[in-house]
């Protein structure tokens, strides 16, 4: 996969998606990446391990996830508010 983004911009997306308080929410508004783009990248750019250790790691966490930690937060009674 031959990145759009400078080796600097590489370097900041990882460290966006490595940051437990930065949602992939948030990571697409700074740099227009979804999800499924920032995953590709990850893939691409760590080594297999350290990948699979990631998504083993944001798989789980409710932060990554503005809805989910929103819902979370707020109890599912509120969520339908």
């Amino acid at each position: 996969m031959k990145s759009k983004f400078s080796p600097q911009q590489t370097s900041q997306i990882i460290r966006l998606a490595w940051e437990d308080r930065t949602s992939f929410e948030d990571i697409e508004k700074r740099t227009g990446l979804v999800e499924k783009e920032v995953i590709e990248i990850m893939r691409a750019e760590l080594k297999p391990a350290s990948f699979r250790l990631w998504r083993k790691r944001v798989s789980g966490r409710i932060t990554k996830h503005r809805k989910r930690m929103q819902t979370r937060l707020s109890g599912p009674d509120d969520a339908e508010d």
